[in-house]
């Protein structure tokens, strides 16, 4: 396993505080090959740079940072180390003693951005190259420095290629993640795994204060004490020394994306039949679902491109609401499909391949079967949404998701079929506050008589009939948007759900309040209960 610390800055030749050197590899034990390349550990305690006595350029370039309300030296060029300054130093100390130091702001995003195109460019060495923020990288090349000349060549090549881009490294090699990171960072001068200090563990800097203040300050003296009482202690501290030290392992996830999954089906002879094509689409579908399953994911956008004889090609896409992998429910979804063609699929002269891809893949972990009936429901649902996708369009079926207002017609917008909205659920022993239906726009109502100016409805006139209120609830005052409006107003509404005679029930409101002397506000209805 390679690992590097890589950074790369404006200038050439400048190096962070710190590197972080993570290195792993498959288990000694498993024979395979560990490698670690860091960036030189740029403290106090490493010295001097190893390039500085090389004719390069000692510029001193500093990056800073505001920490505890002070800027302060987080990264730092060869020459402002040579210069004796170190992490952690404010910016107005630093330039009292280097007059001419050149300060420039750290971009951790910039960084970020780098590292991914730098581990990017590993792939020449391995395809398993993962990231390990924020100036980390990983590198498995078992089975993979043959081509270079062995684990030297493929290290001195690597080291060119980053030296060329002014990042500087060194390697180390570890049977595990941490003991290559720790050799990478902390053993580049004397390579010995248990005189390495108890920092090399990376654990949280008060359980480091607490094992030096014990007296145990290098890895050969925490080695040396049982494990249990370490555990007890300082909780995951004993998993840390275990994988510094090669008794236990960790897997990389590498940071290249997973080759697309596809079935391609060629055929000797044409087919020209729209059902054998079908039928073949169907066995591809379960080569598709197996390469799936070894993935743990599953597909929600599934592409069918039928290769005619003549050179055209017929593209044929479904879409699901939930990741499936389900062959059965997907030839389907494409039967549906067909079936819903302006222009029907004509062969030709035949088909002389056919393709499927999966161009959208999410995760699906296996579950075991519910017998109970809403879990069921929900399943019956989504393979409906489907359904009706294929068959009317994407764009004509639509779900409805609450939003973040109170202003009623406002409340709730229309999105796809996919999302799975979260509603808030009412008062199983409470009326419903907000009818089901309302009146867009809300519709005006006249002749309305009440008790007191600001009481409640006790008569009024819709569409020509006029009902007498028998109950009513309220009022439930919705304040304007004001932060909304150009004019920072809005009137106020007070809704009240009232109850006729018949049993009808109705939500009004009345608009604005009542002035003195000004004009009534006027009353709407603006939504009818079942």
């Amino acid at each position: 396993m390679l690992a590097e610390n890589i950074w790369r800055l404006d200038r050439p030749k400048i190096l962070p505080t710190r590197s972080v050197g993570r290195g792993t590899a498959r288990s000694a034990v498993e024979g395979q090959n560990p490698a670690a390349l860091s960036l030189p550990l740029h403290q106090p305690a490493a010295g001097p740079p190893p390039h500085a006595a090389h004719g390069e350029d000692l510029t001193p370039v500093v990056f800073v940072e505001k920490l505890n309300n002070a800027m302060r030296l987080t990264a730092l060029s060869q020459g402002a180390i040579a210069l004796g300054l170190t992490p952690d130093l404010t910016l107005a100390d630093a330039r009292a003693r280097v007059p001419e130091l050149v300060a420039l702001d750290r971009d951790h995003q910039a960084e970020a951005r780098l590292l991914a195109r730098i581990v990017a460019g590993c792939v020449r060495y391995t395809p398993m190259a993962a990231a390990e923020p924020p100036d980390g990288a990983i590198l498995d090349i078992s089975g993979c420095a043959h081509g270079f000349g062995g684990e030297a060549g493929l290290e001195a090549d690597l080291v060119r290629r980053l030296k060329a881009s002014g990042i500087t490294a060194l390697c180390a090699l570890g049977d595990t993640p941490e003991q290559a990171r720790a050799l990478a960072r902390f053993g580049h001068k004397t390579g010995n795994l248990l005189s390495l200090p108890v920092e090399a563990l990376e654990a949280d800097p008060a359980v480091t204060l607490a094992l030096r203040r014990a007296g145990l300050k290098t890895i050969g003296d925490l080695a040396r004490r049982p494990r249990k009482m370490l555990a007890a202690r300082f909780g995951d501290l004993a998993i840390r020394l275990g994988r510094l030290l090669g008794e236990q392992d960790r897997h990389i996830s590498p940071e290249r994306p997973l080759p697309p999954i596809f079935a391609l089906r060629r055929f000797a002879e044409p087919i020209a039949r729209v059902e054998d094509a079908l039928a073949c689409l169907e066995e591809l579908g379960r080569e598709a679902a197996q390469s799936l399953l070894e993935r743990h994911e599953g597909g929600r956008r599934f592409v069918a491109r039928f290769f005619r004889s003549d050179g055209a090609i017929l593209p044929l896409e479904v879409a699901t609401g939930h990741p499936t992998r389900d062959p059965a429910l997907l030839i389907r979804l494409f039967r549906e499909g067909l079936d819903a063609l302006s222009d029907p699929i004509d062969p030709g002269f035949g088909f002389d391949m056919i393709r499927l891809d999966i161009g959208q893949c999410e995760t699906l972990v296996a579950r075991q079967d519910d017998h109970l009936a809403p879990s069921r429901h929900a399943e019956d649902l989504a393979e409906l949404i489907d359904r009706l996708s294929v068959r009317l369009g994407a764009r004509r079926v639509h779900r409805v998701r609450p939003e973040n207002t109170h202003i009623p017609e406002c409340a709730a917008t229309v999105c796809a079929p996919s999302n799975a909205p979260i509603w808030e659920p009412a008062p199983e022993s409470e009326p419903p506050m907000r009818p089901l239906r309302l009146f867009d726009p809300p519709q005006p109502v006249g002749a309305v008589m009440s008790e007191v100016p600001d009481g409640p409805p006790m008569r009024f006139t819709w569409r020509g009939k006029s009902y007498a209120v028998m109950r009513w609830e309220g009022p439930e005052r919705i304040a304007a948007e004001w932060w909304r409006r150009r004019d920072r107003g809005g009137k106020p509404r007070d809704y009240y759900r009232v109850e006729d005679a018949a049993g009808h029930r109705f939500w009004l409101f009345r608009h604005g309040l009542h002035e003195g002397g000004g004009t009534p506000p006027d009353w709407y209805l603006h939504g009818l209960f079942a």
